[in-house]
């Protein structure tokens, strides 16, 4: 490995999954672990083979058929946990047994208060000393690549975690790991844990030291960093920053800083990173964790802008607010946010990138109509300014769909199935068209399209409920795309199915006004041409 490339260990389906409610499947644990094989990450930890059945199988399919990465298991110094993770990689390819035990005085109060593990604290540390020996020769026998952890480093005494570290390291430990298991330190004293381990472990110059930091007082991703500058050349990180309580250090905020400021680290990584906002969105889907708007690098509003300065500025130049592209990190680059704090010069360049043109002496009325709207509520959409732009020269928005009828079918072991019958205004005729889906929205919205002929994305889909007890609404909240632009659908029924499909249909028809007003722009402009043509002739 070359002295300036950082690993990436993603630990998303060990340390992510062990969040409360964080659990996924086995097939989701394949699915999210071949993910992170196309982002290229360097190492997978798949899990905790002998804490249960599930985590046994998972470990072992992943590493039976994900190719390219290592793929880690973890175990405690114990046999039978060293025997379990070598067990459940037998069938690996390339495979990491990654070993660890507690080393600060406090687990060790803790975690080893009995007697037969030494009955004063210097006893103990010699105990732990054995284990740790024992464990990484264990593991050694089973495969070269072995990985040592000393947990809660970051609260160890510097001299017993040196001690520790070089033990591991004497029994054939390639990696080295110096958690900062519960998120107590600062960047200073976290990079300090790296200079003292590299001065004073002669042997440590020949393995890879890696940063684990949690995110208690929001430092995982500072700690990590400077972890990197005193010497690690390895991360462990998960996707979104999902773990143990606060979190871990967030692995495409690690991947950016290190890409962005690659002259300040003066590293880099192999990490695809235009994959990044695609594999946050799988992992928040698999575990059902939303990511905040606000979240560094693959939030909604990473790339996004209201303010009205700001507005001007990005769309002069986007370096004037961003400090990297969106489309580096799979996101979307047009993220203009229209609401209170906007301009002028946002509102007018979004009606120009939607087809809508609004003559000079219509702006003023135009403009006055948004700022009522927004004062009203929190950000303005597409198909608002479509119908600010209609009514503002008389214009009334047309429905160009109704849905009369809806059937939906899903029972154990079979795929949910929708029938719908969908009126089309413009010919006064109605379709009707059945499909199936991954669940009961899936079908009725791709019945729906089926019906319409529509071809656009489905960018977001949410539900609420709204009130309280068994009988409550449900409000369902659809955005569609096409070309940029934007279109939402809210509906609100105590069928949550209903309400899904009225909402998709009146997002429908939000998309079919832009397309119709979009029409008629570029049909009078092109008239306008033909007639500067014919007087021409």
């Amino acid at each position: 490995m070359h002295s300036d490339r950082v690993l990436i260990f993603d630990t998303t389906l060990r340390d992510g999954e062990q969040a409360p409610g964080a659990s996924m499947t086995i097939g989701e644990k394949l699915r999210i672990a071949q993910q992170l094989a196309r982002l290229n990450v360097d190492i997978i930890e798949a899990g905790f083979p002998i804490s249960s059945p599930g985590q046994f199988d998972a470990v072992q399919r992943i590493a039976r058929e994900v190719d390219g990465p290592v793929v880690a298991a973890l175990a405690r110094t114990m046999p039978a946990d060293i025997d379990a993770a070598g067990e459940a990689l037998l069938t690996g390819s390339r495979k990491r047994i990654h070993t660890f035990v507690a080393t600060s005085d406090i687990h060790l109060a803790a975690k080893f208060g009995d007697d037969r593990y030494g009955r004063t604290m210097a006893e103990k540390r010699d105990t732990i000393l054995s284990m740790t020996d024992r464990a990484v020769r264990q593991a050694k026998a089973i495969t070269d690549d072995v990985e040592f952890s000393a947990e809660d480093a970051g609260r160890t005494e510097i001299e017993f975690l040196v001690q520790v570290i070089d033990v591991a390291i004497a029994a054939g430990a390639t990696t080295i790991n110096i958690p900062d298991t519960t998120g107590y330190c600062v960047p200073k004293e976290y990079a300090a844990l790296f200079h003292a381990v590299r001065d004073e472990c002669i042997r440590a110059r020949g393995v890879v030291l890696s940063t684990h930091c949690h995110d208690d007082l929001g430092l995982a991703v500072a700690n990590s960093l400077a972890g990197v500058l005193a010497g690690a050349r390895q991360i462990e990180c998960t996707i979104n920053g999902i773990g143990e309580r606060a979190g871990n250090a967030s692995l495409e905020e690690v991947v950016m800083a290190l890409k962005i400021r690659g002259q300040h680290f003066g590293t880099q990584t192999g990490i695809e990173t235009r994959l990044l906002t695609e594999t946050s969105r799988m992992v928040s889907i698999a575990t059902g964790f939303a990511v905040p708007p606000n979240k560094a690098v693959v939030g909604s509003n990473a790339f996004s802008h209201e303010a009205g300065i700001h507005q001007h500025g990005v769309l002069k130049s986007r370096e004037t607010y961003e400090i990297m592209r969106a489309e580096d990190v799979g996101q979307r680059a047009e993220a203009i946010r229209l609401g209170r704090h906007s301009g002028r010069h946002g509102l007018f360049s979004r009606l120009e990138k939607l087809g809508v043109f609004v003559p000079d002496e219509r702006k003023a009325e135009v403009y006055q109509r948004f700022m009522e709207l927004a004062d009203q509520k929190k950000e303005v959409y597409d198909e608002d300014l479509v119908t600010i732009a209609q009514e503002s020269r008389g214009g009334v928005p047309v429905e160009h769909y109704r849905l009369d009828h809806m059937h939906v079918s899903s029972g154990t072991g079979r795929a949910p199935k929708a029938e719908v019958l969908v009126h089309h205004h413009s010919s006064d005729t109605a379709c009707r068209k059945v499909a199936d889906g991954d669940g009961p929205v899936a079908a009725i919205y791709k019945a729906i399209d089926r019906a319409t002929g529509s071809h656009h994305d489905l960018v977001s889909y949410g539900i609420r409920s709204v009130g309280e007890g068994a009988d409550a609404m449900g409000e369902v909240t659809v955005l569609i795309g096409e070309s940029g632009a934007l279109f939402r659908g809210i509906a609100r029924h105590t069928d949550v199915l209903q309400a899904s499909a009225d909402a998709y249909i009146q997002a429908l028809n939000q998309l079919e006004g832009f397309r119709a007003d979009r029409q008629d722009v570029e049909f009078v402009s092109d008239g306008i041409m033909q007639s500067f043509e014919g007087d021409a002739a």
